[in-house]
């Protein structure tokens, strides 16, 4: 079954682990829930990496401390100070994967607004072979980015929340510290144009217009651009079925 329980330091969390066809094994992907949490959207995006050919886990970061609300913004916070119990949660993830037989071991991280931040956290913490952060804001500490795992990362130049220079300057210090990487800010989209949360018409119509809606075209170029990169460092097929 695709819910599951991962046992992290701080007590047990919900899982949702997607698990690619054929007997493997195959390498894994820790996926990083955005600020609305372990949604059917994030759901949707662990099933892709699985059908691209990864063993996929995504760990529910407000669960198992205490009242949700305080998890909740417990969680919001860690990612600007790279330090909190959702990070227990995420390596307890990692673990997870790494003992399942079908893993091959060698396993990424990729988040989405709130989860890229954790995704830069632990760049450089030696634990993932490759990183996708998408719509990121980027640590304060972004010199530590110089000792990077690889990197695949995707902006909108319209994004109300992340500032438009982040690309360029998150592709400079990966430069600098001659990290592999891919970072790309398309033109004419905003925040979260990877996601698709169900939101009523009149929502949708306000989400385009503030710079936050789903993109079809610029979502299937990154995808495509993170299964590419993912199967060069982590050694996975990284077929993409939709393409």
């Amino acid at each position: 079954m695709p819910e599951i329980t991962v046992a992290a330091a701080d007590g047990d969390v919900r899982g949702y682990l997607a698990t690619p066809d054929g007997e493997g094994p195959w390498p894994g992907v820790v996926v990083v829930q955005d600020v609305l949490g372990l949604t059917a959207d994030l759901k949707r995006i662990t099933d892709r990496f699985a059908a691209g050919g990864y063993l996929a886990l995504a760990p529910a970061l407000y669960d198992g401390r205490g009242p949700k609300i305080t998890c909740m913004f417990s969680t919001i916070r860690a990612h600007f100070t790279g330090r909190g119990p959702a990070y227990g949660s995420l390596l307890a993830a990692r673990e997870h994967l790494i003992a399942d037989s079908r893993c091959t071991g060698r396993v990424g991280i990729a988040g989405f607004c709130m989860g890229a931040g954790y995704c830069l956290q632990l760049a450089d913490t030696g634990l993932f072979g490759a990183t996708a952060p998408n719509y990121a804001l980027l640590p304060k500490d972004i010199d530590k980015l110089r000792q990077s795992c690889p990197v695949v990362a995707s902006f909108g130049a319209k994004d109300p929340i992340v500032a438009r220079d982040t690309a360029a300057k998150l592709e400079a210090v990966l430069a600098d510290g001659g990290v592999p990487h891919d970072v790309k800010q398309y033109p004419d989209v905003g925040h979260s144009f990877m996601n698709e949360h169900p939101l009523p018409g009149p929502l949708r119509l306000v989400a385009g217009a503030i710079g936050m809606a789903h993109s079809a075209p610029e979502a299937e170029d990154a995808w495509h651009r993170i299964l590419a990169f993912f199967g060069e460092h982590l050694a996975a097929p990284g077929r993409d079925p939709d393409s």
